[in-house]
């Protein structure tokens, strides 16, 4: 099996970073899931990189987390290959001294999050989308996390960015707690909208935190999983550990990989490599084996 690079590595660190929205996730908060954690879980697994994912931590540390992250990667050890970063776009005031420090920490992309915000008009003002074009502008990626009933503001701000990427996390969220019938038809007719834009990609990653309590298993998320492949393509799909927020319904990285790795044993040798790794180096820039 071909190995793995990792779009969406959260590292939290609650002695350095201050992460309010953890209080409301009994598996995580107040815990720490350092670099050391990840790297013993993911032993002997075939993830041979990583991109790290901010991990929304409070507004006074945002540009903190970054450069304690670009601290971390400067070591070739560390496996971390990129970092995307958290940014506000709706506001103007220290945007652009915030992009041109890209290239000096290892930013490959930024994300906003915008799912769990209560505004769906967040991302609708001139503001915010003149500003996410000035991330295209540069080349860096936007990672896109909606709920799957959010997906047509989601693809709004893609019609409205046509030059920039966007990347979208979570197989677009399906709750796939509430079952097919329900959760399906709204999650599917947004997946196809979104794919039909040529600027964005799927990011294979998040399905492990939508499923029922303990039910996290292939073949609890292969259905969806396949889907998002079907839609986009295995050359648009790329994908995310999404540790340690894989763990709130009682799944574990571990089983994840070995879950995604039951999934990939379906497709060819060159689509297991475009899912694996390649779709990844490519939209962000990066190669596995250059730390």
């Amino acid at each position: 099996m071909p190995p793995l690079l990792d779009t969406h590595q959260h590292l939290v660190y609650p002695d350095r970073l201050a992460y309010g929205w953890a209080a409301g996730a009994p598996a995580l908060a107040g815990r720490a899931f350092t670099l050391d954690d990840y790297r013993a879980l993911t032993r002997g697994s075939g993830v041979a990189g990583s991109i790290f994912m901010e991990v929304d931590v409070d507004e006074p540390d945002l540009e903190a987390e970054a450069r304690f992250i670009a601290g971390l990667a400067r070591d070739p050890a560390s496996g971390i290959l990129g970092i995307i970063a958290a940014c506000r776009p709706e506001r103007d005031a220290g945007f652009d001294a915030w992009l041109e420090q890209a290239p000096d920490l290892g930013v490959v992309g930024y994300r906003r999050i915008l799912h769990t915000i209560g505004d769906d008009d967040r991302s609708r003002s001139e503001t915010f989308r003149a500003n996410v074009r000035k991330i295209g502008a540069r080349g860096l990626t936007f990672d896109l996390c909606f709920f799957a009933r959010q997906l047509p503001v989601a693809l709004e701000l893609v019609r409205a960015c046509p030059d920039t990427q966007f990347v979208l996390d979570h197989c677009g969220n399906p709750d796939i707690a509430a079952g097919a019938a329900a959760a399906a038809p709204p999650w599917r007719a947004g997946l196809k909208a979104l794919a039909a834009e040529p600027n964005v990609v799927a990011k294979l990653s998040g399905v492990y935190a939508n499923v029922a309590p303990g039910t996290a298993s292939l073949e609890t998320v292969r259905p969806w999983v396949e889907e998002v492949i079907a839609t986009f393509g295995p050359d648009r799909c790329l994908w995310g550990s999404d540790w340690p927020v894989v763990n709130v319904q009682g799944g574990d990285l571990p089983d994840w990989i070995a879950a995604f790795r039951g999934i990939l044993a379906g497709y060819s040798g060159t689509e297991q490599a475009a899912m694996a790794h390649g779709t990844a180096e490519r939209v962000y820039g990066v190669r596995l084996g250059e730390g």
